[in-house]
């Protein structure tokens, strides 16, 4: 299966459904069409996007999300399909009914595994890793003394070889690329929730009453550098931190792109399904471990 992702910022478009086919229509051009199956997301990037109830409807059932950006072309809002597996009633219901402990184990496994990830490209792009494994080997159940935030101190200064540096997402700065790329990482993610019979709404760790993405948002973290090494890897070559068309080209590749893990080649979206899918395991009780790549590598 292809899964594309198609950001609309460049101008005006109204986007309709035919024959289970995405219709892109444009002033003065002839109108383009995807099948509804491929498309894992629509970005409305442009401030003159319109579409049809059929189509977000279409897109829903056919497992796609939806994004919407305000003027400046970052990403504030996103639609999720409610039903995605035909075992949905039976594993929301266990993923209510999760313990705390159970919750609180699974949200060290994945601060672990997201400082684990941190250090491997710290260590890939500057041959130092700033001691952020040791920090993971010491992350305690519920992430009780921090570490996450103890690691975030280390790492972004140290990604960006600049002192000042920090994650502020307002910040005219990295941090608007980085909110780009996290925004429809966390559209992949949640995807792959809801396919997995989740709902994306009830978090391990995250649990803000205005927060409709909690899962999603506890299940992307060691993905997460992912975005971060795009970026990177796009300032240090002097094309600036503006969210242009460039900027974006450079983080849907690295979305889209293929990576060598465990001995396999995968998608983004096929590993992220694989961790939605082990967390439905560890509910039910068939597993103790969320499944996260190791050493993840561009398969290009």
């Amino acid at each position: 299966m292809i899964d594309r992702v198609i950001d609309l910022a460049e101008s005006s478009a109204y986007l309709r459904v035919e024959n289970r086919q995405l219709i892109i229509e444009r002033d003065g051009a002839e109108p383009v069409s995807a099948p509804l199956a491929e498309v894992a997301a629509v970005i409305a990037a442009h401030p003159q996007v319109r579409c049809s109830q059929p189509m977000l409807a279409e897109l829903m059932a056919a497992g796609g999300a939806f994004i919407v950006c305000d003027r400046r072309s970052q990403p504030v809002g996103l639609m999720l399909p409610l039903v995605g597996n035909v075992l949905q009633t039976q594993r929301i219901a266990a993923q209510v009914a999760a313990p705390l402990p159970l919750r609180k184990r699974l949200w060290k496994q994945i601060v672990s595994r997201k400082i684990e990830a941190q250090a491997e490209l710290l260590h890939e792009l500057h041959g130092d890793d700033h001691g952020l494994p040791e920090l993971a080997r010491t992350v305690r159940t519920g992430d009780a003394s921090n570490r996450e935030a103890v690691a975030s101190r280390r790492y972004w200064p140290a990604l960006f070889e600049d002192p000042g540096f920090r994650r502020r997402f307002d910040a005219p700065d990295a941090n608007r690329l980085l909110n780009y790329g996290y925004a429809v990482l966390r559209a992949i993610v949640g995807r792959a929730i809801c396919g997995a019979g989740l709902h994306p709404s009830i978090g391990l760790h995250h649990h803000h009453r205005e927060n409709a993405f909690c899962l999603a948002d506890d299940l992307m973290e060691p993905y997460r550098p992912l975005i971060d090494a795009a970026v990177v890897e796009h300032v240090r070559c002097g094309r600036g931190t503006e969210l242009d068309r460039p900027a974006k080209s450079a983080l849907l590749e690295t979305v889209l792109g293929r990576y060598r893990a465990d001995g396999e080649v995968r998608t983004l979206f096929d590993l992220c399904a694989k961790t939605a899918v082990s967390l439905v395991r560890v509910l039910e009780g068939q597993s103790e471990r969320l499944d996260y790549p190791k050493r993840l590598t561009d398969a290009a």
